[in-house]
């Protein structure tokens, strides 16, 4: 069996890496940001800060769905250790985030715009701070001694200003790593638990087979799936990070030996699910399908004090195991288990009434087709899947198109949170929900490496804001060709366009326009003798003038170009009044 220093190996000398990347160190950095975080090859480009000025930052990536700052630092090494000066450097970078400006300031420029794109995201104080060093060797005994002063020092800083977490990634942690994004497309967890003589209950319950154990804590941080939140799929949500107040008093515990012995005791408890549940004998429990529906704050916690925990001999938890095979129970359980803290409204929107109202109209109209409403929910197999609608996506699409308001799609907690209310007041036809998913799925299907739209470059690399300024766009041509200011509807508009074979016509056209509108901003900030940062461009007000702007230039060069093309899109896009409605309000 290939190692995976070997897989590495093979995979940086393909010509994508030896093109783009000037040498191994950096190529690692690229594959671990493709193969594990799944960047695409836009993406991962635009990630990697490599090279002179980088301040001990190879890379940086935002991932706005799990609302986690990754700074990667990379050490490729071929021997079977390292020491302690790559730990010693990821200290040094964190010291310089306590001072944004001074770090951009003596910065190059890749990472002088990345810094603006973290200080953007950190005034959004639900963000969290993520350090990963990551080696092809293992790491020496002095280094291990540093990463557990590392993780203790983040533990122990409960006034920070800054949400933060460190991870190493050995040799052993790459492989494990890699395994388990391989397993994404099917990402069931089976795991063995070895427990103690005496400090555990095998019984049956209402016809299901309970395991109750007191887990040692070092047992909990071998558990796969933690770090990336693939152990819980069944959970309401997903880490908040260390620093909130009930994981301040976790780690507080951890770190303190004498009060370490009595974790179990301050403790709720860890409830997991399983598939089934397989008895080893001698204390040793398989698991197949295990998910955990309640403690993943603590799990999280715990696997951030790892260091401190590997020492805790007298730590214990209390761990419930449950061999749940049916969905329905499973949900049940994962909602009731959850309820003894706070969960944010956003977790909790596929029970309320404006999205259940929303999901049975959706579904009687098209009998083939789901809308899912729960995070991790699995499509049915007898449903097409050109017709399943996600909730999370629809609130993406909606403030894209109804709210006109593209720069605002990318942040859940505010689509759920904030402009639930406003957003989802609305009666939204089955046909519409429909019409946004087709014009979305046509999107993200060409938003490829292959780059079959011809989008700008840059535009690529920010797969998780600009293709719904696309949407908007989308919606402004059409407004345009009406001569209206107000919002066509999706349905209608799509009508129009499969009827008049435009579908590919009016993207054309939308991308062209979003291209000239980023280009545009590009060359007044160099005239302005400024910056120009490109994710943030999305994320401010600004673009959707830029947008809009760039169609009005399209079409009032358009006649002159092509008189017949003019004419076409005006007679064959045009809509009656009563396929308008006004744009959904809900500004600061």
């Amino acid at each position: 069996m290939e190692s995976i220093l070997d897989i590495i190996k093979k995979e940086i000398s393909q010509d994508y890496y030896q093109q783009n990347y000037p040498n191994d160190g950096q190529r690692f950095v690229a594959w671990y940001m493709r193969n594990i975080h799944l960047l695409d090859q836009c993406q991962t480009k635009d990630a990697v800060t490599d090279g002179a000025n980088d301040k001990q930052i190879d890379a940086v990536y935002i991932d706005e769905d799990e609302q986690k700052i990754y700074i990667v630092q990379g050490k490729y090494y071929l021997g079977e250790t390292v020491n302690a000066e790559p730990v010693r450097e990821v200290i040094s970078s964190w010291s310089q985030f306590s001072n944004l400006a001074k770090l951009q300031e003596n910065a190059n420029e890749k990472l002088k715009k990345k810094i603006a794109e973290i200080s953007e995201a950190l005034n959004d104080d639900s963000y969290c701070l993520c350090f990963e060093l990551i080696t092809t060797s293992t790491f020496s005994v002095d280094a291990q001694k540093d990463i557990e002063a590392f993780q203790t020092k983040l533990t122990e800083e409960d006034n920070s200003d800054i949400n933060a977490q460190f991870a190493v990634i050995d040799r052993q942690g790459l492989l494990d790593a890699y395994n388990r994004v391989l397993e994404q497309t099917n990402p069931i967890l089976n795991h063995t638990v070895s427990l103690e003589e005496g400090k555990y209950l095998m019984t049956d319950l209402s016809s299901t087979k309970v395991l109750v154990a007191a887990m040692p804590l070092k047992e909990c941080i071998k558990i796969p799936g933690i770090k990336d939140g693939s152990l819980f799929q069944k959970n309401v949500r997903q880490s908040l990070g260390i620093n909130n107040t009930v994981n301040k008093k976790i780690k507080r515990t951890i770190n303190d030996p004498n009060k370490c012995r009595d974790f179990f005791f301050f403790h709720n408890g860890i409830t997991a699910i399983c598939n089934k549940m397989e008895d080893l004998k001698n204390g040793q429990f398989k698991f197949y399908g295990l998910n955990v529906v309640n403690g993943c704050q603590s799990l999280n916690t715990i696997l951030s004090c790892s260091e401190n925990v590997k020492k805790r001999d007298d730590a214990y938890v209390l761990f419930r195991f449950y061999e749940i095979p049916q969905r329905d129970r499973a949900d049940s359980i994962s909602i009731n288990t959850n309820t003894q803290s706070a969960v944010k409204a956003r977790d909790l929107r596929s029970n309320s009434k404006q999205v259940l109202k929303l999901k049975k109209a959706y579904e009687q109209t098209y009998p083939n087709g789901f809308f899912a409403t729960k995070r991790g929910e699995q499509v049915p197999a007898n449903k097409d899947k050109a017709y399943t609608v996600e909730l999370s996506n629809l609130g993406k699409e909606l403030m894209a198109w109804y709210m006109q308001r593209p720069n605002l799609s990318y942040g859940e907690t505010k689509i759920f949170d904030k402009y639930f209310s406003t957003l989802f007041k609305n009666e939204y036809h089955p046909e519409d929900i429909y019409a946004l998913n087709f014009w979305m799925n046509k999107i993200m299907d060409s938003w490829t490496v292959d780059n079959p739209l011809a989008l700008d470059e840059i535009l690529l690399t920010m797969k998780a804001y600009a293709p719904y300024h696309l949407l908007f766009a989308i919606s402004a041509v059409f407004a345009k060709c009406n001569n209206q200011m107000s919002v066509p509807s999706p349905a209608e508009s799509l009508r129009l366009a499969q009827a008049n074979n435009l579908i590919d016509t009016i993207i054309a056209i939308s991308v062209n326009c979003l291209n000239n509108a980023i280009a545009s901003e590009s060359q007044n900030c160099l005239q302005a003798n400024k910056t120009f940062i490109p994710q943030n461009w999305v994320k401010n007000k600004a673009c959707i003038q830029g947008i809009q702007s760039a169609i009005i230039n399209y079409f009032s060069f358009l006649p002159t170009m092509n008189k017949q093309m003019a004419d076409k899109l005006k007679n064959e896009l045009k809509m009656e009044p009563q396929y308008f409605s006004y744009r959904v309000q809900a500004d600061d």
